[in-house]
């Protein structure tokens, strides 16, 4: 393991888990109906949710476009290699599930800062024989510390997809950029960035009032234009894939979004609004729904 991640004391690692304060990571995987969260992240995503009851479209969307883009990296641009930053807690058709079904050969490295997706981290180790995967403990703000430790597992001097999927919008300006700098300057021609990001340009009132939910509870969350978010990609030399950058329905998609597990009436009955979100269809989604910018982008 990268950094030792999985050696670490059981008792020094739950010391860090701060169970009075909602974490991004977690707050995610209430959305994506897992297990693996505490009450103060279900406060969190069930506050957010009746600020925009149909705000688990953008999780879910945002969930399926790295579906997709992963698929498209290794099937058609025969990427092989994926920095992961920003994680969250494993789930169905983690990256290295949908790389290594197509080339079983890919190698994976994820990165987290919560102790709890440390904790799960083993579920993300699951490579084929073929295959790698790693973990890294750290924050996207130690970019050396990630380059120096992902470097065990991948190869830096061949193309790498760095994947930065709703998390930028958890940091400023003036460290967002500079890091994504840093990240892409470290990775050889060939590479690719995969960036969601979350914006206020498609319907601004659903999604301010899911940014008050969030930063009444102490987040970052920055809301960026598509210009701002196209920056990532133009003042670090990268040309953008087709269609660029679109909100996350509209790139490409393949008709193959999940469909959820049927549930019994008489059981929705009994589940509040986010315990039903897990059956709830993300293909019925329209533009007045999502609030989350897409893309990808080649380094020349």
């Amino acid at each position: 393991m990268s950094g030792d991640a999985l050696g670490q004391d059981p008792a020094e690692l739950r010391s860090r888990i701060d169970t009075t304060k909602a974490h991004p990571a977690r707050v995610y995987d209430v959305f994506l109906g897992g297990k693996d969260n505490y009450p103060v992240d279900r406060n969190a995503a069930a506050a957010a949710l009746a600020a925009n009851p149909r705000g688990y479209l953008d999780v879910r969307h945002n969930r399926d476009f790295l579906r997709r883009a992963v698929t498209t990296l290794t099937a058609e641009d025969g990427i092989r290699q994926f920095l992961d930053i920003g994680t969250g807690l494993p789930t169905q058709e983690n990256v290295h599930q949908i790389a290594q079904r197509i080339t079983p050969d890919a190698r994976v490295v994820y990165v987290d800062n919560d102790p709890v997706v440390l904790a799960h981290a083993r579920a993300l180790l699951t490579s084929g024989p073929e295959g790698r995967t790693d973990y890294i403990d750290a924050d996207l703000e130690q970019p050396g510390q990630i380059l120096e430790q992902a470097a065990k597992t991948l190869d830096l001097d061949q193309p790498v997809a760095l994947v930065l999927v709703a998390i930028l919008h958890f940091v400023e300006d003036a460290e967002a950029y500079p890091i994504v700098r840093g990240l892409v300057d470290a990775l050889p021609s060939g590479s690719r960035l995969v960036l969601s990001h979350l914006t206020e340009d498609l319907n601004a009132e659903n999604v301010r009032a899911v940014q008050r939910t969030y930063t009444e509870r102490g987040f970052t969350f920055v809301l960026r234009s598509k210009a701002e978010v196209e920056r990532y990609f133009t003042e670090n030399g990268l040309v953008l894939d087709e269609p660029g950058v679109v909100p996350a329905h509209h790139w490409r998609p393949d008709g193959n979004a999940p469909v959820p597990e049927a549930a019994d009436p008489a059981l929705l009955a009994t589940l509040d609004d986010i315990e039903k979100v897990r059956y709830r269809d993300i293909n019925d989604v329209t533009d007045a729904d999502i609030n989350v910018y897409v893309a990808t982008g080649v380094k020349p």
